[in-house]
């Protein structure tokens, strides 16, 4: 048995340091991007050692906005709203009975859910950085809160105490710092909730937008992932619908925030995200005639050569179902999109903020091609408006 598992563990290591190899030795042609539009964004933050890529990246998109409807550039808290999530998720989770999905990931809906409940505060009043580091590192907070609640589950008083809701409140303040109640900022005096009411931006003007055929299209239904534990629902429909609807939000000054799977060789870190369709090099790879007489090496470099020049997937709707339905595409990252550009050969891509640093080619900024965004985009979410009048009509939005 324990050879077994030294087996087993051997393969798994194996097959991860393949895979990080794969990744690593993935090549593309070099690229010039043309800027097609492009609409105003807040500076590139670094989510650093957390999982709240959704949180950043919704407050990024809400920042835009807000510039967007003629507000000043500000700078929001990501931390107020983790802080206020967790909370709402340690209680949702309690009431589950621990059957609900306790970890650092969540979804931007939860950014808007924060901003309606209890509104936000400036990145000034509330770094969130109160545990020894300058940058974000939330494995022990998260891990600490689970351990905890599942302590909370058992009962082991037979119910639940009057006390729990706070103590768990203790461990997100000598983590987070307390969120305040009240603050001054620019000379004027605010609540969270008065603060956001005086950026102008309402909730209820933003949708989420997915595209599967599991469910009946211009329908809504909460999207069947773990970091949905909300149970938010998004607008369900055709593929080429929302496809028009990213390009007209663009195309209309709206940025769109962005759920995607960035697990693909194709998205690089070095800020490229491609669809290659590699099913032509493997075949010439086992084509034996085509190799005789060709050492190891040339043989390697005539293979990457073809992945690099590799043409991008045709996406289908039933191609991105197949990517949904057997877990090739999952949910990974949220980003937010702000515009559209054009590589030397004229195919569109769109420019997407990263919440990774500066870092990469283009300092933060990736650019995704229309193929991979269409087949690895869980959901977007933009304003009403963004969305063309047609479409529109027939998802039942006025």
């Amino acid at each position: 048995m324990k050879k077994l598992i030294a087996i087993i563990a051997c393969v798994a290591l194996s097959s991860a340091a393949l895979m990080a190899q794969q990744r690593q030795e993935l090549k593309t042609k070099d690229y010039t991007f043309t800027t097609v539009k492009e609409i105003p964004i807040t500076p590139v933050k670094n989510q650093a050692s957390s999982g709240t890529c959704w949180c950043y990246s919704a407050i990024s998109f809400i920042e835009s906005e807000i510039m967007r409807m003629g507000g000043p550039e500000t700078d929001l808290a990501e931390m107020f709203v983790v802080s206020k999530a967790y909370a709402d998720k340690a209680d949702k989770y309690i009431r589950l009975d621990g059957k609900l999905n306790f970890a650092q990931g969540s979804s931007c809906e939860d950014v808007f859910h924060v901003w309606q409940d209890y509104g936000i505060v400036p990145q000034a009043v509330m770094e969130g950085l109160n545990y020894g580091e300058k940058l974000n590192r939330h494995g022990e907070l998260c891990d600490g809160m689970k351990g905890y609640l599942d302590a909370v589950v058992k009962k082991p008083n037979r119910k639940l105490s009057t006390a729990w809701k706070r103590a768990l409140q203790g461990i997100l303040d000598a983590y987070l710092g307390p969120c305040p109640e009240e603050f001054e900022f620019e000379g004027k005096k605010y609540t969270p909730k008065s603060y956001a009411a005086s950026l102008g931006l309402k909730p209820e003007d933003y949708v989420s937008i997915t595209s599967f055929t599991h469910h009946p299209f211009y329908t809504q239904f909460a999207i069947e992932v773990e970091d949905n534990w909300r149970w938010d629902l998004s607008y369900n429909v055709p593929l080429e619908d929302m496809m028009a609807i990213m390009y007209n939000a663009i195309d209309k000054g709206y940025t769109i925030a962005w759920g995607s799977d960035v697990s693909e060789a194709g998205f690089t870190r070095n800020g490229l995200a491609i669809n290659p369709d590699f099913s032509g090099v493997e075949e010439a790879g086992s084509d034996q005639e085509r190799w005789v007489g060709v050492s190891p090496e040339e043989k390697a470099k005539q293979l990457a050569k073809m992945r690099e020049d590799a043409p991008e997937i045709v996406v289908t709707q039933e191609l991105r179902q197949e990517g949904y339905d057997n877990k090739t595409t999952t949910d990974d990252h949220g980003m937010h999109i702000y515009g559209i550009a054009k590589d030397q050969d004229g195919n569109k891509f769109f420019m997407v903020k990263n919440s990774w640093g500066e870092t990469g080619k283009y300092n933060g900024i990736w650019y995704a091609s229309d193929s991979f965004v269409r087949h690895k985009t869980l959901n977007i979410m933009v304003h009403k408006n963004a969305i063309p009048k047609d479409i529109r009509k027939k998802m039942g939005i006025n």
